[in-house]
């Protein structure tokens, strides 16, 4: 699946939950139904099979893909069911602006700003976009726009590598380099995104150690 697409199914699923009580509904099933009406928005091909036994696969491991019986057309059933659920939930509202454009245009944009050298030793464009994908996991996501998000996850990694802006200095408020892409975006604003994105990390880890 493209990030593109996942990170649609993510944004569906954040707001799906955010419209319901979550005990009510059955997280997998919801994410499954994400994940197949994802692809049918962006235009990529998901064979509802595969969403299955990526389903089947995540609640039963190392069992072997379902046969075609009674389990998985129940499951085929109840992905497309959710799926109409869904879609009536958020009121046939599934226009979504993802962030990535607005990675892409500041990535070219600081590349020339910086220099060939720096580019192309430091992982910059990668890790902006690896912390851009991941804060997805995240129903926060939903609370700043989609060029905030951006713009946070692209500090996050010149700070991950202690990447200085030319021409501008970290303690002079004036010359904070991202007023350059979101001129409203306020220093606070900037670092609560950036905790919210880090804490997705955090998360992780703590679900790991279980």
């Amino acid at each position: 699946m493209k990030p593109l697409t996942s990170a649609t199914a993510a944004i569906l699923f954040h707001r799906f939950f955010k419209e319901v009580k979550a005990s009510d509904y059955d997280e997998y099933l919801i994410a499954a139904s994400c994940l197949y009406l994802a692809g049918k928005i962006k235009d990529e091909m998901i064979k509802i099979r595969d969403v299955i036994n990526v389903t089947h696969n995540t609640l039963h491991r190392d069992s072997p893909p379902l046969e075609l019986g009674d389990e998985y057309w129940s499951i085929r059933d109840a992905i497309v069911q959710a799926e109409l659920l869904i879609t009536r939930m958020l009121k046939y509202d599934l226009s979504i602006e993802l962030p990535h454009k607005y990675l892409l245009y500041y990535l070219k944009s600081l590349k020339d700003w910086l220099g060939n050298e720096t580019w192309e030793t430091i992982p910059i464009a990668k890790s902006s976009a690896a912390y851009l994908q991941d804060f997805h996991h995240s129903p926060e996501i939903l609370k700043f726009q989609p060029n905030e998000v951006a713009v946070c996850a692209l500090s996050l990694a010149l700070q991950t590598y202690g990447v200085q802006i030319p021409l501008t200095e970290e303690g002079d408020d004036s010359q904070l380099w991202y007023h350059v892409f979101c001129k409203d975006l306020t220093k606070e604003r900037h670092w609560n995104i950036i905790e919210c994105i880090m804490e997705v990390y955090n998360k992780d880890a703590e679900l790991n150690a279980l």
